[in-house]
């Protein structure tokens, strides 16, 4: 049964590898990953801090908006932050501002959004694009400290088991061959 059973996990690994591939398997996977109970607000922070990092590096190199946002939407690790910010492209183009089109994504938490509009009328984006980086930066690594700091007695706990187990394991065939030599 082993053999069936290792089969069978390597088949739903790389039906599982070959899904999220795909444009649907994808999207689910990124949403899955934004959305996870206690690592999903870390990767929401690093997809922020990258966006608005890179956003601000380009408009301070000079690059034009549309070219920004497009290379922007291409460096952003999660399919649903390039997707807001392919239509925030779009609207852009049309005449209209980055922050209410960033806002309608709901990717974006409302300080950034308010910070771009801000930055946009003020015409220091760049700017406080690369305050946000260094905000959500330090985010992150608060984030990562608490990880951390909560793996720690997650791994105690689960060595713990382990042994556990493996002293049950050499000790239960003992008792065993003891109490059937009492009989």
């Amino acid at each position: 049964n082993l053999i069936a059973v290792i089969a069978v996990l390597i088949v739903l690994v790389i039906a599982f590898m070959l899904y999220i591939k795909t444009r649907m398997g994808m999207k689910q996977w990124h949403w899955f990953m934004l959305h996870m109970p206690v690592f999903g607000p870390l990767f929401r922070k690093v997809a922020i801090s990258r966006f608005s990092r890179t956003f601000a590096t380009l408009i301070q190199s000079g690059v034009p908006m549309l070219g920004a946002l497009d290379i922007v939407a291409a460096t952003a690790g999660n399919i649903w932050v390039e997707e807001a910010v392919l239509r925030a492209k779009e609207a852009v183009s049309r005449g209209e501002t980055l922050g209410d089109p960033l806002a309608a994504s709901k990717v974006f938490p409302p300080m950034v959004t308010r910070m771009v509009a801000i930055g946009e009328k003020t015409g220091a984006l760049e700017k406080l694009l690369m305050k946000i980086s260094e905000f959500y930066d330090q985010e992150v690594r608060a984030t990562v400290k608490s990880l951390t700091s909560l793996i720690e007695p997650i791994m105690i706990a689960t060595m713990g088991i382990i042994v556990g187990f493996i002293v049950l394991a050499i000790f239960l065939p003992i008792i065993q061959i003891q109490t059937s030599l009492t009989k």
